[in-house]
């Protein structure tokens, strides 16, 4: 069940910047995804679409069975004779540099003396089909010398092992004011890493250009990331590197900076070879060889009052990075940021470790490392009204972000104070309170008959800082060409994977120069068209490119009025866009004419947008700064049901209320938060990635790694959206949309453990972990029993 907010809109955001009329039905409004229709139909293409090129050549890896060992032999005799065999590259058949890494170094492309984890390739092959070159990269004899393995986040913190130096941020003093407190209490929670799982795997098609160029197709959510590593690993310049993203099937921050590997991959191949390659990792491979979200082991203290109000917090966040930094450093600092989430925590020493490991290098997914940090404080939240015998909700209310308690760990100020009239709205719209009654009520009686149903609800928020926490990426560009029939099209930085990005963009252009929105086309993302663009993450790819779109519809729109005002001999003023027409001292001339009219005159019809977001900086060493430009907030209400005989459960009804400012799009934007919460609920809840203790992924494909079916989504769910505008002038008032909903899934978890602190008559604090497996939730129940009986007897 879906219902729209209404929208707050103002009059003056209907005007550009010369007062113009820009029309009313382009943005705020509900428009179909562009790419909709080919999705349902199968004509959308994707890389492994493309017709391939005669010649092709496939790509498979050789992968290693060790997590640290060095390679004593490798024997690729066996894979060099195998049948459809072409090619076989080692690391020292790699051009140019080795390293493939996004930020720091240590990420080879390929192993060449040692081996860091299972999974890590050690050989490439291309053969004449894709099935021949998997099975000769099974028939290589590779002997090694074990080493010692670090596997977990605790082991590397026992054996100060990192990737990158740890991070404090510090407010005021901790220590005094929780040694001062009436009330403490501290915890640890486990919070589980996640798997991609994009429905269209890793993937590129490169095809050889003349002069030692390659034209690299790809799944990739950083299009100059791929230019930038295919050149390094070719040892050519950049301008020798084509990147083109049509769509991905799917990215959630997985194809940041691990979907170049593939391209680089490929171009070695098609530069050796002057034939087209593909290179699309096999299911199997990808989970093993490919980086998820990183484990979390958190470990917190707290001091507080009668009212649940915090007086001072320690945290210590420590993430498993794996063997090399990738993205993580903006990982563990955005896990940081995030501990807080909507809570003014007084004082506070938050820590965050970036633990090397054995294990392949995690990477970007959905959040960040925001989820991470918001669990953290969440459990706190908890932990607190069980001990004081409260609703957590009303130690929530107590402590969030308001007038007077408003700076964060960081420094920065929270300047729009929404969250407490969002959650009050929820809170009613949703029946809470009456509904808690009840469970609570029922709980009770289960309690008493020793009924095998137990019942839980939370209600939990969201505060998710907006921007690259990287100053340099928040930038984007533009480049929009209108034609002589008064046609355009927009080609943008940013890249579309499901989201809706391109839509939005159309939707913007049309908005600016008040034509009608089926008169743009929204192109493929090229490096040769917009380059050195940021990746389209951090959930910011509507607010840059946006921006970037519209101010090169400016752009055109102000040269036309230019024109315009000297060809009819009036003022600028007198001339306005709308209803798909220029109107000139009130007489409409179709906008098609009028652009054809230019171009007769001489008329620039081509133009290019840039962006950078205003405000933001930070100062890594002093933990100090304005990372962010503004945040997104939203709360959700989750209520379950389970079986404490089995720990089996279902989410039987979420509620939900979404800050996006004013929408762009409500019904793009509704399918982000419906999509984003369900994600987040696998996380927390079924989706669970485990290793043996060799580091071998044994949760390695569909069979063993649960993501959410049709049958997990509650039959209740109801997304609203709150109205407010951003208060930060974005483009047309809206908020960023993609990651920010995936944290509303909290509510689940939360919903659990109260469920499970039920049985206990809500006197003990469970220990629950995530994900909440079944299994999770049955021993959680379990070991409260035994704490019951303990205190009994």
């Amino acid at each position: 069940m879906r219902k729209l907010g209404k929208t707050s809109r103002s009059d003056s955001d209907q005007n550009g910047p010369d007062g113009s009329d820009l029309g009313s039905s382009s943005v705020g409004v509900n428009k179909n995804h562009d790419s909709s229709l080919k999705h349902v139909m199968g004509t959308a293409n994707y890389v492994d679409d493309i017709a391939e090129p005669r010649g092709m050549l496939f790509v498979a890896t050789g992968l290693s069975t060790q997590a640290h060992a060095r390679i004593v032999s490798l024997d690729l005799d066996p894979v060099k004779t195998s049948k459809g065999v072409v090619d076989v590259i080692v690391h020292d058949d790699i051009p140019g540099d080795p390293d493939v890494s996004p930020v720091y170094t240590g990420d080879l492309l390929l192993a060449k003396d040692l081996v860091s984890y299972v999974g890590q390739p050690l050989f490439a092959v291309a053969a004449t089909t894709q099935r021949l070159a998997q099975q000769a990269a099974r028939k290589a004899v590779v002997e090694y010398e074990q080493l010692e393995a670090i596997l977990t986040s605790e082991a590397a913190l026992k054996q100060s092992s990192f990737v990158l130096p740890t991070r404090t941020f510090v407010m005021g003093d901790a220590d005094a004011q929780m040694k001062a407190a009436p009330n403490k209490l501290e915890g640890e929670q486990m919070v589980r890493g996640q798997e991609h799982f994009y429905l269209e795997g890793q993937v590129a098609l490169v095809v050889p250009l003349e002069d030692g160029g390659v034209h690299v197709h790809a799944s990739s959510q950083h299009p100059s990331e791929v230019q930038k590593l295919v050149a390094s690993v070719l040892g050519v310049n950049l301008n020798q590197v084509q990147t083109e993203v049509r769509r991905m099937g799917g990215g959630f921050g997985g194809k940041e900076s691990q979907a170049a590997i593939p391209g680089c991959m490929a171009a070695i191949f098609a530069i050796r070879n002057n034939r087209a390659v593909k290179y699309r990792m096999p299911r199997h491979d990808d989970m093993v060889q490919t980086g998820k979200r990183h484990d979390f082991w958190n470990r917190y203290r707290c001091g507080f009052d009668a009212d649940g109000r915090l007086l001072g917090v320690d945290m210590e966040l420590a993430g498993l990075c794996g063997f090399s930094a990738d993205l993580s450093e903006g990982i563990v600092d955005r896990a940081m940021f995030h501990a807080d989430n909507a809570y003014y925590l007084n004082t506070a020493r938050i820590v965050g470790y970036r633990c090397k490991t054995n294990t392949v290098s995690n990477t970007a997914f959905r959040g960040f490392g925001g989820p991470k940090g918001m669990m953290a404080v969440e459990a706190m939240m908890e932990d607190v009204a069980l001990s004081l015998g409260k609703d957590p909700l009303d130690v929530r209310k107590a402590n969030l972000y308001a007038q007077g308690r408003d700076e964060t760990p960081y420094g920065q100020k929270v300047e729009q104070h929404i969250l407490s009239e969002l959650i009050d709205q929820l809170e009613t719209s949703a029946d809470y309170r009456a509904r808690r009654a009840s469970i609570v009520a029922f709980n009770k009686a289960a309690n008493e008959n020793a009924s095998q149903l137990l019942k839980g609800i939370s209600l939990t928020p969201v505060k998710f800082g907006i921007s690259f926490t990287s100053t340099h990426l928040n930038q984007a560009g533009a480049l929009m060409h209108v034609y002589t029939d008064g046609s355009i099209q927009i080609n943008h930085g940013g890249t579309e994977m499901g989201q809706g990005l391109h839509t939005k963009i159309a939707q913007i252009v049309a908005q600016t120069l008040g034509i009608d929105y089926s008169r743009i086309t929204v192109t493929a993302t090229r490096t040769d068209k917009v380059p050195n663009t940021s990746p389209t993450a951090a959930s910011s790819g509507t607010d840059m490119n946006g921006m970037a779109a519209q101010d090169a519809a400016t752009q055109i729109r102000d040269r036309l009025t230019v024109f315009i005002a000297d060809h009819f001999k009036t003022e600028k003023t007198n001339i306005s866009f709308a209803n798909d027409c220029i109107n000139v001292a009130g007489e409409p001339h179709g906008f098609a004419d009028m652009v054809q009219l230019a171009y007769m005159n001489r008329v620039q019809l081509s133009a290019t947008g840039f962006y950078k977001t205003p405000e933001i900086h930070f100062d890594k060493q002093a933990g100090k700064g304005h990372p962010f430009y503004y945040f997104a907030c939203g709360a959700a209400v989750s209520e379950v049901l389970v079986d404490r005989t089995t720990g089996e459960y279902k989410v039987t009804q979420v509620d939900i209320l979404h800050d996006v400012g004013d929408s762009l799009n409500p019904a793009i934007d509704i399918g982000q938060i419906e999509g984003g919460f369900v994600q987040g609920m696998g996380w927390l809840t079924t989706e669970e990635l485990l290793w043996d203790d060799t580091g071998r992924l044994i949760s390695n494909s569909p069979a063993n790694y649960k993501i959410p079916t049709a049958y997990d989504v509650p039959e209740k769910f109801n997304v609203q959206l709150f109205a407010a505008q951003n208060y930060k002038p974005t483009i047309y008032r809206s908020k960023a949309v993609g990651e920010p909903p995936l944290m509303l899934a909290i509510s689940v978890w939360c919903a659990l453990r109260d469920a499970c602190a039920a049985s206990a008559n809500y006197k003990i604090a469970p220990k629950l972990n995530s994900p909440a497996t079944f299994e999770q939730v049955y021993w959680a129940i379990d070991d409260l029993q035994d704490q019951l009986k303990q205190k009994q007897s």
